[in-house]
């Protein structure tokens, strides 16, 4: 155990270059705001989206009309859509700079 401690402590990572380190540092400022903009809208997107359950309309006997049993197939519709891709671009975006932070350790 005390000869891999010693290999560790002398083992000495390469230079990095300024240029590398600002790149770095863009990216991953880049990447955070971009995650946060696409959690955001995702948040707004899943408030603004209206509730599965009937709640208390079910006790009142309420009748849909043909506008409300289609309502779902368009504003509802885009709303869940572009839920889905929100949160998908913000895994694609969390991955990327895991991998990002990752390999800014070994090199």
């Amino acid at each position: 155990m005390l000869k891999l401690m010693n290999l560790l402590a002398t083992y000495d990572l390469p230079y990095k270059s300024p240029l590398h380190e600002t790149l770095h540092l863009v990216f991953s400022t880049a990447l955070i705001v971009l995650m946060a903009i696409a959690a955001v809208t995702a948040i707004i997107l899943v408030l603004l989206q209206p509730s599965n359950s009937s709640g208390i309309d079910a006790l009142g006997g309420s009748s849909e009309t043909f506008f409300g049993k289609n309502k779902g197939k368009s504003i509802e519709a885009k709303m869940k859509k572009w839920t889905w891709i929100c949160l998908a671009v913000l895994i694609v975006l969390s991955i990327v700079f895991y991998v990002l932070q990752i390999e800014s350790l070994w090199t």
